[in-house]
């Protein structure tokens, strides 16, 4: 029975070799999970007695788990490199067969979708108009295609509509000498720097995303609470600005009503609304606000000082932004810690173009590996559950990183001497049992 008991130990002792040598094979591996083996004794069952003195009659491989433990995360130049801080999986589809991995070595194929070296697509969440859809995941792509430009006070996505002036006036200041001239009535854009006391401007766009400058001038007015407000754009002849709705109406030059502050410098409402809405026309000429043609022209959009104050201090751009831009073309990719995937342009905007999903499963040691960091479903792990980075008991994801393998270097070395061990007094064992063979063949 001897010879049963060692060579059990033996054949066990030989997989535990074989586990702790593809774990320090692959100790280099990204997204390598490290391995156990599992033993459990093996003893004869017996019909009668109640079996307190049965003899064990060897071990055998009960089982081999996998240590999903966080593997230290480490930089890379690539920014569709990503890693998982925390529980979950990346989902990879190829030819409609649904796997999961820990490697998160990414690169964009010709067709523009997400893959990894075995050319399986990473699935997240759509994107439509920039706004992410949480749907069925699906293949993400990136498409290289270059976004609309689109015209001052007509964006969708954006949290105001036109032009948002947050500006610091200064209270010291005193009514200019020479009053203000409309240049659109003389023919010429020159305003005469002693008819206005502070002037700041920025681009605005039309609707083919062609770039206007529009300057803005405050005139400080007889009254201490009260500043006229005056605009060109792009210094052009009659190009003439009307901020209607009770701010500054500009009619031949003279301000029929002032931007008005209370007594602690804050701009008021009532008389001085805070939202005017503006129409330029680039021609020369006044029309209805609104009424766009395929030139771009004229411009229409609202100007909003809410925040604006006037202290006794210099003046100042607080904010000065607007929510128009140019055509763009995609010049890099960004990911979030929430799987977001951001094309950046080369109009400055940014848009989400996707957001990658996480799975994670009740039972990750169920799942049946495939090779290259692939894992399958199994009736044991459970079905995947889904969900955005960041969300329920979900990780968080890291951009141009990658998770190393958890595999411990030392301890792999120090169980290879362990299993070797083992193999070797298991050998002995068989040595003991041929000598007492030998020993009963010799007693003739």
């Amino acid at each position: 029975m001897a010879f049963q008991q060692a060579l059990s130990g033996l054949n066990t002792a030989g997989k535990a070799i074989d586990v702790t040598s593809h774990n320090i094979a692959n100790s280099s591996t990204v997204g390598y999970k490290a391995s156990v083996a599992h033993f459990s004794d093996v003893y004869a069952r017996s019909l009668n007695g109640s079996g307190a003195n049965q003899v064990g009659i060897g071990v055998n491989l009960s089982g081999i788990a996998q240590q999903f433990t966080q593997g230290n995360i480490t930089t890379t130049n690539n920014p569709l490199d990503i890693s998982i801080n925390g529980n979950g999986f990346f989902r990879m589809e190829k030819g409609g067969e649904l796997t999961y991995t820990r490697s998160g070595q990414f690169h964009l194929d010709k067709n523009g979708y997400i893959v990894n070296d075995q050319n399986m697509r990473l699935t997240g969440y759509p994107s439509v108009n920039g706004s992410i859809v949480p749907a069925t995941p699906t293949a993400i792509q990136v498409s290289a295609s270059d976004i609309p430009p689109v015209a001052t006070g007509t964006n969708p996505s954006s949290d105001f509509h036109g032009i948002r002036a947050n500006l610091s006036l200064d209270s010291r200041e005193s009514a200019p000498a020479m009053p203000w001239v409309d240049g659109g009535a003389t023919g010429t854009w020159a305003p005469n720097p002693e008819t206005y006391n502070w002037s700041t401007g920025l681009d605005v766009y039309d609707t083919l995303g062609n770039p206007h400058r529009l300057t803005l001038y405050f005139v400080k007015g007889d009254n201490p609470s009260e500043w006229g407000v005056f605009a060109n754009v792009d210094g052009t002849t009659n190009a003439r600005v009307a901020l209607t709705g009770g701010a500054s109406v500009n009619v031949g030059g003279v301000p029929v009503q002032g931007v008005t502050f209370d007594t602690n410098g804050k701009l008021t409402s009532g008389t001085a609304p805070t939202n005017m809405s503006v129409s330029i026309d680039l021609d020369g000429v006044m029309t209805d606000l609104g009424s766009v043609n395929s030139a771009g022209n004229p411009l229409a959009f609202d100007l909003d000082f809410l925040g604006t104050t006037q202290t006794g201090k210099k003046f100042g751009n607080n904010r000065l932004e607007q929510d128009g831009y140019a055509a763009g073309s995609l010049t890099s990719l960004g990911v979030g810690t929430d799987g977001t995937i951001l094309g950046n342009y080369s109009n400055g905007e940014s848009f989400a173009l996707g957001q990658v999903v996480l799975a994670n499963f009740t039972n990750p040691n169920g799942l049946r590996s495939q090779g290259n960091n692939q894992w399958i479903v199994t009736s044991e792990s459970g079905p995947p559950l889904l969900g955005a980075p960041e969300s329920g008991n979900l990780g968080l994801l890291s951009a141009s990183t990658v998770e190393e393998s958890n595999v411990d270097l030392t301890q792999e070395l120090v169980n290879l001497i362990t299993n070797q061990r083992n193999y070797q007094a298991n050998a002995q064992s068989v040595k003991t049992q041929d000598q007492i063979m030998q020993t009963l063949v010799n007693l003739r």
